[in-house]
């Protein structure tokens, strides 16, 4: 889809309210279980945010970055993600804990970032983190530079093929803590986009395709 008529229809959408929840549990593993997921927000989560970037290859196509995980001690082991990570004290709001950390993992320049909103906030359990998911574009494709410590690969994968619901799927899916579970998910570069970023993905695609233009 061409960059230009994507971010267009994105400042219309984001006029609108966010679907929150009923966007989110579109894709969220299941049984979905509401009572439960309140009962598990913690008062002393962390607060945490990610970048859905927006960039235009050499045809003026749409693209998003995803970053996959390295393989390591921790409960996001693996997994495929959005550039982002925990508020530090020196970030004056969330909009710039998703910049400086996207910076910092995937080689950005922040600065040429334009922020056009954000989504509804995300409970994730197993880190006790509340995320922010932040929606953004430059107007030309980053030079990218993995963080190896923090980023085992960049996956640019066209717009259109986030919209394709043929590439939402569902499986059994082992947790961090090696038990195994039901779950929808995304089908992105044959990676399985599932849990919290699939969840964003899930607010994201619906409010997509709820809004009429």
């Amino acid at each position: 889809m061409e960059f230009g008529k994507v971010i267009s229809r994105l400042e219309k959408v984001l006029e609108k309210p966010l679907p929150g929840r009923k966007g989110q549990i579109t894709m969220a593993p299941v049984p979905v279980d509401e009572e439960r997921f309140a009962r598990q927000i913690r008062k002393d989560y962390r607060k945490g945010a990610v970048l859905m970037l927006f960039y235009p290859d050499a045809s003026g196509e749409c693209f998003v970055p995803f970053i996959k995980r390295p393989k390591y001690p921790g409960v996001h082991s693996g997994q495929i993600a959005f550039p982002g990570g925990k508020m530090e004290e020196s970030d004056e709001d969330l909009a710039m804990t998703a910049l400086r950390e996207s910076e910092e993992e995937i080689g950005i320049d922040a600065s040429k970032v334009i922020l056009l909103g954000s989504m509804s906030e995300l409970y994730i359990p197993p880190s006790n983190f509340m995320v922010s998911p932040f929606l953004g574009y430059v107007n030309e494709k980053p030079k990218f530079i993995p963080e190896p410590s923090e980023v085992d690969r960049i996956i640019n994968c066209a717009f259109q093929t986030i919209l394709d619901k043929k590439i939402r799927k569902s499986g059994t899916i082992k947790g961090s803590g090696g038990f195994n579970m039901k779950a929808p998910y995304f089908d992105i570069d044959s990676e399985m986009v599932w849990g919290a970023t699939a969840m964003m993905l899930g607010e994201f695609t619906y409010m997509w395709e709820m809004t009429d233009f």
